[in-house]
């Protein structure tokens, strides 16, 4: 189903990250998102996160639709030009999977083959106007694809809690005149940033699924304030890791974290977006924490 849909229906939609295996061997995987994520709308397929290679999103996004979950498809420019992204759009649609959502990708240098040669044919908003051309029938090059031509919920990310509001703004505005339908944003860690940014973004008047990480410890937050742009962790909440190493590691300190950020923020979004990253046995106690 596209997630589009959900949004026009009214629902606060419910979405969970899940990354491909560096292997080809799903099981496991599948059996903890049916197990784990039943209790969501639509289940995100990571391509390639952080340049690691991994199996392939869109292979990845098929086994789950055909054990009966909701596949987004991620699709990032890093590792194709545009003739490889259209294809594989058009493989996806093919398989039934409606959802994508667009994104340029991390530089190869930061992940496990720096050797690599990145190749940003496109970027985030090029990919979104050229899933738009596809959807009249035509590809980049102006031939006419053959037969009905597909149609996709069109999906894209911004970051609230950025140091350059604006420049998220004036992104996000170009993302929305590309096409994009609607936005999953960057982990959120200061409410009161993601809210002042909501008000001005409400005038695209797309829906906006929350981002959230659960955190694991005081180590995990203090990387990502350091390596991870547009996330910034409070000191309190460090302190509120460390005050009990055991809560933290059993997750119940980053559960309780992570639902009073949903609360907090539910008002001003339309849905969650939940990178659970290894922790996707912790979801249905965060939905229950949060009231989802």
């Amino acid at each position: 189903m596209k997630i589009t849909e959900l949004f026009e229906r009214g629902e606060f939609v419910v979405s969970a990250e899940v990354g491909p295996p560096k292997g080809f061997h799903v099981e496991h995987l599948l059996e903890e998102a049916k197990t784990y994520l039943k209790g969501v709308h639509a289940v995100n397929v990571t391509d390639n996160q952080s340049s690691v290679m991994r199996l392939g999103s869109l292979a990845m996004c098929k086994a789950l639709k055909d054990e009966g979950l909701n596949p987004i498809f991620q699709l990032a420019c890093r590792d194709r030009n545009r003739i490889a992204l259209e294809s594989d759009l058009l493989s996806a649609a093919m398989f039934g999977i409606d959802n994508v959502l667009c994104l340029t990708g991390d530089h190869t240098k930061l992940g496990d083959h720096p050797q690599a040669k990145p190749v940003f044919d496109l970027d985030s908003v090029s990919l979104l106007h050229t899933v738009a051309k596809l959807e009249e029938g035509e590809d980049l090059g102006g031939n006419k694809l053959v037969g009905e031509p597909p149609k996709f919920a069109k999906g894209a990310v911004v970051s609230p809690c950025s140091d350059s509001v604006d420049a998220q703004l004036a992104k996000m505005e170009r993302k929305v005149a590309a096409g994009a339908e609607y936005f999953q944003t960057q982990a959120v860690f200061e409410p009161e940033k993601f809210i002042k940014f909501m008000e001005k973004a409400k005038q695209f008047g797309k829906p906006v699924q929350l981002g959230i990480i659960i955190p694991k410890s005081a180590g995990m937050v203090k990387f990502m304030n350091n390596n991870v742009a547009g996330i910034h962790v409070p000191d309190e909440m460090i302190e509120e890791l460390k005050a009990d190493p055991e809560k933290a590691k059993a997750g119940i300190t980053g559960v309780e974290i992570a639902a009073r950020i949903i609360k907090e923020c539910k008002p001003y979004c339309q849905g969650v977006h939940i990178m659970a990253l290894g922790w996707e046995s912790k979801v249905p106690a965060l939905l229950e924490a949060a009231g989802l």
